[in-house]
């Protein structure tokens, strides 16, 4: 069960969190050993139950240093909620995706994760877009 002391850490566990999408090294006890991990993505959704299964599924998708910029961040009654847009490189290409996490924190550890993703945008994707839409807010 939540305490109110996991509220209040809240944002420096997801702090920790950020680095680990930065850098691609979690912080020691950043997951529970049992963390529930639920990612959706545009046309598939996974799910594991515990932290190796959680860590390799982010270094499948993403092997190299991620550039985070936090569009928003919000502590809920149990954790918090995190709004990113992440840029990283893979293959000599760029690569964007916006993401949405749901994180559960109990004694200072995520213990369940939801994630919403745009999946990866290559640069072809993302001229694209950029030719077909033009954002009120970028």
């Amino acid at each position: 069960m939540t305490s109110t002391t996991d509220i209040v850490d809240a944002p420096a566990v997801a702090a920790r969190f950020i680095r680990w999408l930065e850098s691609g090294q979690a912080p020691d006890g950043l997951f529970a050993d049992d963390v529930f991990f639920d990612a959706s993505f545009p046309r598939w959704r996974v799910q594991v139950d515990n932290v190796i299964d959680a860590l390799a599924l982010r270094s499948a998708r993403h092997r190299s240093p991620s550039a985070v910029h936090v569009e928003r961040l919000e502590p809920t009654s149990r954790g918090f909620t995190l709004e990113i847009e992440e840029r990283y490189q893979y293959g000599h290409e760029d690569w964007y995706a916006r993401m949405m996490f749901r994180a559960d924190v109990e004694s200072g550890r995520i213990v369940e994760l939801a994630v919403y993703c745009t999946g990866d945008w290559d640069e072809a994707r993302r001229r694209e877009h950029a030719e077909e839409v033009t954002l009120i807010r970028p």
